[in-house]
Formats: C-alpha cells, sequence, structure tokens
C-alpha cells in the first residue's frame, strides 16, 4: 500500500500539534516519533519472529516475557509492588491504558529504560542515552493516540520508510558540524549512477538519517523485481518506481539484510533516526556506528570484530560534513592531506582508502573542492586523478541544498586504483524542483535523467566529443576533459573551466551560477587566510 495523502496529513497534524503545544525543534520532534513508532511496531516485529521460529521449529523467547524491575515505585499497579511482567510493554497495553501524568512517568521512567535494555542485544544499541522529550501530559497523550491512529501494522515496510521519510522532511536545519538532510532526487540520482549491485558491500561514513544506504536497498530491489513486482509510486511530488525485489533468492536477501549495508554517524540523534529508517524498511541489522571516522581509525582486528569488511567497500556513497573544521591534534594520520583541518578534504581522502580496488564512488563535495589553490587542495586532487580513475564531475545547480544552505556543490564518480584519462563533465541547470527558498515544489524541467543517462552512455559521448568540429556550437549539458588538461589547470576539476564556451553562454551566463561561483571563491579565500592564521600561530 503507497503513502497516501491522507496518511501525511495525519503525520502533519502530530508534527503540528507537537509545534502547537511547546516543541518547535523538528530534530527533537523526529527523533521521539522514531521511538514511538518503534514502540509500536515492535509488538508485531516479535510476534513475527515468534511464528517464524515455531515454523522453523527454533527457541525463541518474546521480549516480553518475564518480570522488569520497576524503575519508579509510583509505576507499580498496587503499592509495595517491584516488578510487573514484561508483557505491560506492548503498545497495545500501556499505550491504550494510560494518559496524562501516569502516561508521562511510565513512558519515561521505565518504557525507556526497558527498550533500551532490548536494543542493547542489537547491531547498534540506537537507544542509548534516549530519553522522553515531551513530557507535557495533555500533549503526550495525544500524540500517543494520534500515532495510534496511524495504523502502522497495517503498513508494509515500504509504505512505513516513507512515512518516516515524511517525517524527516521537516528537519529544514544545519546541524553543527555542516551536516544536513541531502535531497533524495538528488541521492537516487547519485545511486542510479553509482549502481550498487546485490553481493556487493555498501557504505556512509557520515550516514545521517541513512538516505544514501535506503536508496541503495530501493536500487538493488528494482534491479531484481519482474514486471509484476514493479510499482510507480508518488512521492515529494514526483512519480518513482519502485520494485519489490521478488526475483532475489533467500541467501540474496539475507546477505543484503546482514551484510551489504554499513555506516557511520557522529550525532547519537542521526544515529537513532538511520536505524529507525533502516529498521522501518526491513533492515534492523544495518550497523551504523557513532564514530569520527576523521579522529578514530580501526585495525583489521577491530573491524572483524564489528563485522566490518577489512578489505574495503565496493561502493561508498555520501555526503560527508561542508565547511566543518577538525582540531588538528584530533586527525588520525590515514585521513590527514597536508595540514588542512576541512572535513571536506579529510573525508575525501578517507573515502578515497575506504574503497577496495575498483570500489566505486559517488560523494557530494562543495565547489572549493575542485578547484582551491591551497596545497591541500592541489595535492588532493593529484591523489585522485593520479591514483583512481575519476570518471565523471556533476555540477548541481545552485540552489539544490536550499533550504539548509546556498552553497554551490558538485558530485564526483571515481573508481579506486588506475590513473584518470578522461573526465566527464556533467551540467545540471535544473533538478526537477524550483529554485528557491525552500526548493520543494516540483517543477516539469529536470535535468538529471538526461544526465543519468548520459553517463551510462559515456563510452559513445566520448566518441561524439572528441570528433566534433571544435568550430560548431556545443550545446550539450555535457563535455570532457583529459588529463592532459587537467594536469596543465593543477588537476582544477571545475566543470566551467573546461566547458566549450558558445557565443550565447557567453553573454547569457546565468547570474545565479556566476553568484555560486563566487561564493565558492569566497569560502575558499577564508579557508587560506585561516590556514596561514595558523601557520603564522604556530611559528616561533
Amino acid at each position: 500500500m503507497p503513502l497516501t495523502p491522507d496518511m501525511r496529513r495525519d503525520v502533519d497534524a502530530i508534527r503540528n500539534y507537537l509545534f502547537g503545544g511547546g516543541y518547535p525543534d523538528p530534530v527533537s520532534n523526529a527523533e521521539q516519533l522514531a521511538f514511538l513508532f518503534f514502540f509500536y511496531l515492535v509488538e508485531g516485529i516479535d510476534a513475527e519472529n515468534q511464528a517464524r521460529a515455531k515454523v522453523l521449529k527454533q527457541p525463541y523467547t518474546s521480549m516480553f516475557d518475564g518480570l522488569w524491575t520497576l524503575k519508579n515505585p509510583l509505576n507499580a499497579p498496587t503499592t509495595g509492588e517491584t516488578t510487573i511482567p514484561k508483557d505491560r510493554f506492548r503498545w497495545s497495553i500501556w499505550a491504550t491504558g494510560l494518559s496524562g501524568e501516569p502516561l508521562v512517568r511510565f513512558l519515561r521512567d521505565e518504557v525507556f529504560p526497558f527498550f533500551t535494555e532490548v536494543a542493547g542485544g542489537s547491531a547498534v544499541n540506537f537507544m542509548h542515552g534516549a530519553r522522553l522529550v515531551i513530557d507535557e501530559p495533555t500533549v503526550l497523550t495525544q500524540v500517543v493516540t494520534l500515532v495510534d491512529g496511524l495504523r502502522l501494522d497495517r503498513s508494509d515496510a515500504d509504505t512505513k520508510g516513507d512515512l518516516f521519510e515524511h517525517v524527516l522532511r521537516q528537519i529544514k536545519q544545519a546541524g553543527e558540524l555542516g551536516q544536513f538532510r541531502t535531497p533524495r532526487h538528488i541521492i537516487r540520482t547519485i545511486v542510479e549512477i553509482v549502481d550498487p549491485k546485490v553481493g556487493e558491500t555498501v557504505y556512509d561514513p557520515a550516514a545521517g538519517t541513512a538516505g544514501f544506504l535506503v536508496a541503495a536497498y530501493n536500487h538493488m530491489r528494482l534491479a531484481n523485481s519482474s514486471p509484476g513486482a514493479i510499482q510507480h509510486v508518488e512521492f515529494d511530488g514526483k512519480i518513482h518506481t519502485r520494485g519489490l525485489g521478488d526475483k532475489l533468492s533467500s541467501a540474496q536477501l539475507s546477505a543484503i539484510q546482514n551484510k551489504t549495508f554499513f555506516g557511520n554517524d557522529v550525532d547519537p540523534k542521526m544515529i537513532r533516526l538511520a536505524t529507525m529508517n533502516l529498521t522501518l524498511r526491513g533492515l534492523p541489522n544495518v550497523r551504523v556506528l557513532l564514530r569520527n571516522v576523521l579522529t578514530t581509525s580501526f585495525d583489521n582486528e577491530r573491524k572483524a570484530e564489528l563485522g566490518l569488511p577489512t578489505e574495503g567497500y565496493h561502493v561508498v556513497l555520501a555526503n560527508p560534513p561542508f565547511s566543518g573544521r577538525v582540531d588538528k591534534d584530533r586527525i588520525v594520520d590515514d585521513v590527514k592531506i597536508g595540514t588542512s583541518t576541512a572535513t571536506e578534504l579529510l573525508f575525501m581522502k578517507y573515502m578515497m582508502d575506504s574503497l577496495r580496488p575498483g570500489g566505486r564512488c559517488g560523494v557530494i563535495v562543495p565547489e572549493g573542492v575542485l578547484f582551491g589553490s591551497t596545497g591541500a587542495h592541489k595535492e588532493l586532487r593529484r591523489q585522485l586523478l593520479e591514483n583512481n580513475r575519476v570518471e565523471a564531475v556533476m555540477s548541481l545547480p545552485g540552489g539544490v541544498f536550499q533550504p539548509y544552505s546556498g552553497v554551490k556543490t558538485s558530485v564526483l564518480f571515481f573508481r579506486r586504483g588506475g590513473k584518470t584519462e578522461n573526465v566527464m563533465f556533467l551540467h545540471a541547470d535544473n533538478d526537477g524542483y524550483k529554485m528557491d527558498a525552500n526548493h520543494d515544489t516540483p517543477v516539469e524541467a529536470d535535468d538529471m535523467p538526461g544526465l543519468a543517462a548520459a553517463f551510462r552512455d559515456r563510452e559513445s559521448r566520448l566518441k561524439a566529443w572528441s570528433e566534433r568540429d571544435p568550430k560548431t556550437e556545443w550545446a550539450a549539458p555535457w563535455w570532457f576533459a583529459d588529463a592532459t588538461a587537467l594536469r596543465a589547470n593543477d588537476f582544477n576539476l571545475s566543470a566551467s573551466r573546461y566547458r566549450p564556451m558558445s557565443q550565447v553562454q557567453a553573454a547569457h551566463q546565468d547570474p545565479r551560477e556566476l553568484l555560486a561561483e563566487l561564493a565558492a571563491i569566497e569560502v575558499e579565500i577564508a579557508e587560506e587566510v585561516e590556514a596561514l592564521r595558523t601557520a603564522l600561530s604556530e611559528a616561533p
């Protein structure tokens, strides 16, 4: 069953009620709803596990079996009792049987600790440090009632996931480290181009709410679906194709669920949201670790203990934090690039080294990474081009990350190993959504599908480019540059540097594009000034 307008309205009603009830933080509200969704769904999950174990004749102990020692004596059914049956933690019992202050007290002091203990036996304890924030009795009672009315148990995994994605769309603020939610249509295009396959490992070192991992999962299922198992669903005002993955074998499905997807994030809230997003999609065993990869490193023994691939990943997909800084004394040697403390450069170095030989990467970077003139910028691009095969650079519209940020970005696509010979540059003027302050109104103009198709056909496009008449106008939104040209330009990877400009383009370059380029140059200047200030402060 696809996500319906009524379901969206019901979720919006919860969000609006929270806002009006004195809870304006969208990140915190999404996290609290994630907990309530989990509490609701886990009863059905437990029943399914029990039924499966019975069919397979395997032992199974329900999480609701046994006794629970009360944390707060006021939650005892009768005075003097110190324990209650764990059966009391079923949503169908406490959510419908309590209200007001008793509901707040039981949820805060018993339900959260109980499920924190339960989650401790999972791949990632996403409940660690979790607490109830919605502690106003009337508001909490109404929110629990509204969540119960969603009837999530009647929805399939895709619908539950879509519903949660609708909640995540309300997060309209950037994190302190420069992280923000990546538009899902951009993620889908990147995943389509990188084309992760069943049997490959997929990694996002800055996972956020797990958008890339979910998109890669959906991509694999679509690629393994028969015509009758393909659906066309509306989301974010656009029609999307989704497959049920009916052609996947049991072994393939098991591998996808347990040995395919990996991620990290530095924010405990993002870990919880990511884990819930994956769980609702049917991927409860995916490991999204609380970890800063720029300040911690794992040896092969530690990776093996955590169930991480020791030989590197087949696919890395990411939108790492922009414009962040890391204290230079905390940066691990593995990711150092010159004296830079910029997160976008350090993450690039880390991702290059995280791929296995032949592995593929699709990563969003601010424009400064492509043309910055500091020693670290140049050295990173030199390593990227001379030790890897950079296949394409996709220039995104300047407002694609509104309302979070106006920074101009591009997407780098490369494979580990070998040496770059030709880079394909793809230029998008429109991404299917109006370039206004919110960037969420669908429009017809959409360059993304055509650019993805051009990438897939890049060999014949390279031939056409090589055989072109340089005197003829070049109107296609793609072009190439060879290794000689790249080296001659300090390994500059900015698409505009190599664009064959026509008379019309020269006279009518989009002012938004010019402003975006100026903003990127301004960021680079600020980085160079900061680097100089640091160098002077360290001088004897």
